[in-house]
Parts: structure tokens; C-alpha cells; sequence
């Protein structure tokens, strides 16, 4: 059986990531960690196959992914897609978060960030029936 998840061969790859975070990745992480968030696990640079995500989290297959500018080049937002698609096929949801948005009202970001993991949690309502004969 192959694994997909954190494998040993993207490890140094990881560790460096961690090591050189952006200031954007950093102030997220403040916020993420020690589930501080709704009390979810989170993990940065995170491994799935060849793909490192900026944080995960494996209760909720929940990636956030941090945008700087560079994801506006056509290049990088093809290659962004191609990846995201190819993620998502291990069910993998996303929230995809621009250093902007987040620079310029973090609150508005991080509620973003909450919300997704509300709808993830929470359970579904239940299924409406229309009685019979009436």
C-alpha cells in the first residue's frame, strides 16, 4: 500500500517551509495552533503526496492555504488548480486565504477560516417528511 499522507521523502522539504514561513503563514499559525480554533487539530506544511499544504487539518480534511501574490500569475494560478483538483480527489476541502485579505482585516479572515469549520462539524438537519394522506 502506497502512502499518501506526510511521507518520509518530503520531510527536509517540510522542516525547511517551517523553518522560512512568511509573515502571513506566521500570523496564521498563532491562530491555529494548540486548537485554539474551535478546539481543531491543525498541522502546518503538511504533506499529501508531492503537494505540501500551509496547514491541515486530518479530523477535518480541511487545507488553508495561504496566497500571496505570486498566485496571480496565470502559471502559478494553473498550477494552483491543477494541485487543488488533484487534492481534492483525497477529499481534501479548501480555504484559500490572499496575504491582502488577510494584512487587511485578519478578524474577517479568521472568521473565513471559522465558518468553514462550523459548516465541516457541524450535524446535518433533518430531513423534512410530508405526511401522508393529509
Amino acid at each position: 500500500m502506497q502512502k499518501h499522507f506526510n511521507r518520509s521523502e518530503e520531510k527536509e522539504k517540510r522542516r525547511q517551509l517551517r523553518r522560512d514561513q512568511t509573515p502571513a503563514e506566521s500570523l496564521v499559525w498563532r491562530y491555529l495552533r494548540n486548537r485554539q480554533t474551535i478546539n481543531c487539530k491543525f498541522r502546518r506544511q503538511y504533506s499529501i503526496d508531492r503537494y505540501i499544504l500551509d496547514f491541515y487539518s486530518p479530523g477535518l480534511k480541511l487545507a488553508i492555504e495561504i496566497d500571496g501574490d505570486i498566485h496571480d500569475l496565470p502559471e502559478k494560478k494553473e498550477h494552483d488548480e491543477i494541485r487543488q483538483k488533484y487534492l481534492e480527489g483525497f477529499g481534501v476541502r479548501f480555504v484559500r486565504i490572499k496575504n491582502l485579505e488577510l494584512f487587511g482585516n485578519p478578524n474577517k479572515a479568521f472568521e473565513k477560516i471559522e465558518n468553514t469549520i462550523l459548516e465541516l462539524t457541524s450535524p446535518l438537519p433533518p430531513l423534512l417528511t410530508k405526511e401522508r394522506g393529509t
